[in-house]
């Protein structure tokens, strides 16, 4: 079988997020799908397989990171509608069956992909004891992300202040189900970006996450409310970074972006 990596929220490749790719007749064991996405070890490996017409769904979707499977990823799912349609397996908007319910990727005559996504539910919390020293500033907000993102969603004070943190990666395990989402508003919105973001999810095997879709999903509503407009485009300053335009429509999210395949072979074990 075929297996691509793609690299995900960008127009060139060796930036944004990679992920592998993986279409199948039927889903194989976990096991089996476990181990794939270990041996090719990017933040996630999402695996399709075409579901019978006339369903609420066109192909069912998984996705793994190196060391668990997931209930929802932006970027895999972004590169699996890209190999669809780059590969002609499948044409027009893509219904995606998977844990966070129907998933839609919708294809454009510029090469974007939007995917409409559930908004996370945002619930302010209490600074919790402890993620200061364990991400290494002070924050000025935290928010619950809900079950399907799995976050803190923690307010820094500025986009230099986000750049340049350096957390204690395994300290982080204790504050959140998969880590910590660090933002701040942009220093200078003029240059392309409206907030800025880093994540980092430890308890997923990944320190640092480059691009990632589902953490936008709360970003969205956090910083729509907070400059008044539904459209707005999030820079995630990871070493490979990535931008991701966002439009928030109530309980929905958009999530637009571009991928590119860097990798394509065969897949023999």
């Amino acid at each position: 079988m075929r297996i691509r990596i793609v690299d995900a929220f960008t127009d060139r490749p060796f930036a944004g997020n990679p992920a592998g790719v993986v279409l199948l007749d039927t889903f194989q064991g976990d096991d089996w799908l476990q181990n794939v996405a270990l041996e090719v070890n990017h933040a996630e490996t999402a695996f399709a397989h075409p579901l019978p017409p006339g369903g609420e769904a066109d192909w069912a979707l998984r996705w793994f990171t190196p060391v668990t499977e997931v209930a929802m990823c932006g970027h895999a799912t972004l590169a699996t509608a890209h190999v669809l349609h780059s590969t002609g397996a499948h044409a027009g908007p893509v219904r995606f069956a998977t844990r966070s319910g129907v998933l839609v990727a919708t294809p454009a005559e510029d090469g974007s992909i939007t995917l409409d996504f559930p908004t996370a539910p945002l619930t302010r919390v209490e600074v919790p004891e402890g993620v200061a020293e364990a991400l290494g500033a002070e924050p000025l907000t935290v928010f619950d992300t809900g079950p399907n993102v799995g976050d803190l969603l923690v307010e820094l004070a500025d986009e230099k202040t986000v750049r340049a943190l350096r957390p204690d990666h395994k300290a982080l395990c204790a504050h959140s189900a998969r880590g910590i989402i660090a933002t701040a508003r942009a220093e200078r919105p003029g240059l392309g970006h409206d907030f800025v973001s880093r994540c980092f999810f430890p308890n997923v095997g990944i320190d640092e996450d480059p691009v990632t879709g589902s953490a936008h999903t709360a970003l969205a509503p956090f910083w729509s409310e907070r400059l008044g407009r539904a459209e707005l485009t999030g820079l995630q300053a990871s070493p490979r970074s990535g931008h991701v335009r966002t439009e928030l429509r109530g309980e929905r999210t958009l999530l637009k972006g571009r991928a590119v395949t860097v990798i394509e072979g065969d897949l023999l074990a």
